[in-house]
């Protein structure tokens, strides 16, 4: 995998990118209804004490998941963290 591609599970408060791609279909369709379309920009803006939920802005809005939806969520990390 590219490793500036990361799942949004594992993105860290603070960290930007691009939503990239889907893994799950259903979830995926639940997601672009909500606004989460390939190609927006997205930034974890927080993570609740025990990893779950992690809360990001997407779309203008801020957005709640949990990280078992989260790990379905291929980002491309834009700046200079893609290690």
């Amino acid at each position: 995998m590219d490793r500036s591609i990361r799942l949004l599970s594992d993105l860290k408060r603070g960290q930007k990118g691009m939503i990239d791609s889907f893994t799950d279909y259903e979830l995926s369709l639940k997601l672009l209804e909500m606004g989460c379309i390939p190609g927006e920009p997205v930034e974890v803006i927080r993570i609740a004490p025990m990893g779950d939920p992690i809360a990001i802005t997407v779309s203008g809005y801020i957005l709640s998941l949990r990280k078992s939806e989260a790990v379905f969520v291929r980002v491309r990390i834009t700046g200079a963290d893609t290690d």
